[in-house]
């Protein structure tokens, strides 16, 4: 075996790792080596493909040994770059699977969900490998890459989602826009996804797999009249995650920085090119690296829920409703199911919006403008609006523009919430509250003033479960803002 010296990136220091040569003919090659505490975000690995190779299969392993309570494991991720390089903005990414999979394929005409078929063509490849944590004695790998020659084979050309489905012209549509399936480290094959999305009376969903963009293709035959198919990434930083909701099929976003590197904006910008939203994600989960760091100034809506309700969501909502305060930009929120597999359920919660149609367009438009409510499932609706003197009246994610004084009545219309209790939240926060009927069908009102409530949103929310804490969320609004000037 012939070695090669790899390079790193995301971290100060140099770490030098040996590739792989292969002759030609060769069939097989073995890459064992050790990744100290302190590793590098990212470690390539270069190998050097022949002509005339129609397959490449990578496996790797690595040692677990037992930590001390506190202390963190090993846990080492791993994707490839192509003979186009490893430079940001990923030219020559050919596919990732994180630490969900022990090997992956490449070929023309297949891969491993994950990563992009196409040619196998000759020059230097990388594997990429991402030590997510290491343990104190070192992070020992052993990296098998294995080719197969032969007729290279045909690509077979995408086919992605359109862009519409019928609709109802402008109504509430429910949606789930962040979501995983077997081709990132979810459990659901698409199709098993689109039929869950269908049962939970979903209108949309957005595939946003981490890191990858492969299964942009991967939906054929599973969208339909009732069922928008809308093509993203979950962008999985060390930092933090961010969805791209609804860019262009087969766009890829990069990942590979941190809030030091002063590249995110970079890439905020790029989605938004590729027709998409920039969306952090569970900006307060507790897991390594998900915890939001780069500021919400790039941000069009952030994901205030996620998942089943949590005390993380509870302090990403009082940490969003901090910022309605002046009444000036305001960034909107929405809420997603983040399912991977059973028992997570698809559209729990889900964000129901106000669009012009079933389109991409027109569901993005809705979610930027903030014309949207998060219910934990379909069997909850609401209906929230403002109004004033001489018939000025305003819904979710609007003004209502009457002077200070003037008095303001504010309704909420519920629906499918038994047991459940309506709050009316301001800048000063909550002002009212109310029990909803047994039934959980009810109408709630009060009257304010712009003086008194720079916003009201809405909130519906379980009984309570821990004394003197809130219970849980069934549902909550975007806020309407009150007064005729920010």
């Amino acid at each position: 075996m012939m070695g090669r010296r790899g390079f790193v990136t995301g971290a100060a220091g140099v770490f030098v790792a040996r590739g792989v040569s292969f002759a030609p003919g060769e069939t097989e090659q073995v890459l064992r080596g050790t990744l100290p505490p302190g590793s590098p975000d990212y470690v390539y690995v270069p190998v050097e493909v022949p002509r005339g190779v129609r397959e490449i299969r990578v496996s790797y392993a690595y040692e677990r040994p037992a930590v001390p309570p506190g202390t963190q494991g090993n846990a080492l991720d791993i994707g490839v770059f192509d003979e186009r390089g490893t430079e940001l903005g990923g030219r020559g990414f050919r596919g990732w699977s994180g630490g969900a999979r022990t090997e992956f394929f490449l070929r023309a005409d297949d891969a491993t969900p994950g990563y992009l078929p196409g040619p196998v063509r000759a020059g230097t490849w990388h594997i990429a490998l991402g030590p997510y944590t290491v343990a104190p004695e070192g992070l020992a790998y052993t990296v098998t890459v294995r080719l197969t020659y032969g007729p290279s084979g045909r690509t077979p050309a995408p086919v992605y989602p359109p862009e519409r489905a019928k609709g109802r012209g402008r109504a509430w549509y429910r949606g789930d826009c962040h979501l995983h399936s077997v081709y990132s480290d979810g459990r659901r094959t698409p199709a098993e996804v689109a039929a869950a999305a269908r049962a939970a009376g979903l209108d949309f969903i957005n595939t946003s797999e981490h890191n990858t963009h492969a299964a942009h293709r991967a939906w054929e035959g599973l969208w339909g009249d009732d069922l928008l198919i809308l093509t993203g990434e979950e962008v999985t930083t060390r930092n933090g995650h961010v969805v791209a909701v609804g860019t262009d099929p087969g766009t890829f976003v990069d990942w590979r920085y941190r809030a030091r590197d002063n590249r995110f904006g970079h890439y905020a910008r790029a989605i938004r090119r590729a027709g998409g939203l920039v969306v952090p994600a569970h900006p307060h989960a507790t897991c390594i690296g998900c915890n939001w760091k780069f500021g919400f100034a790039e941000a069009d809506v952030v994901e205030v829920w996620n998942g089943s309700y949590t005390p993380d969501d509870e302090v990403t909502l009082a940490d969003w409703d901090s910022t309605l305060a002046t009444g000036r930009r305001w960034t909107p929120a929405m809420g997603s199911s983040d399912a991977h597999r059973e028992p997570q359920k698809v559209g729990e919660p889900q964000t129901v919006v106000l669009a012009d149609d079933l389109t991409r367009e027109a569901i993005l438009v809705g979610l930027r403008a903030g014309r949207s409510y998060v219910a934990e499932s379909a069997a909850v609706s609401l209906a929230f609006s403002a109004t004033g003197g001489r018939g000025a009246h305003a819904g979710i994610g609007e003004r209502l523009p009457v002077p200070p004084g003037a008095p303001v009545t504010v309704r909420l219309d519920v629906t499918g919430a038994p047991g459940c209790t309506a709050r009316f939240v301001t800048d000063q926060g909550v002002l009212h509250t109310a029990p909803l009927p047994a039934s959980g069908t009810g109408t709630v009102e009060w009257t304010t003033t712009p003086a008194y409530a720079t916003y009201v949103r809405a909130e519906v929310r379980h009984p309570a479960t821990v004394p003197g804490l809130p219970g849980a969320l069934a549902a909550f609004t975007n806020p309407v803002f009150l007064g005729e000037t920010a």
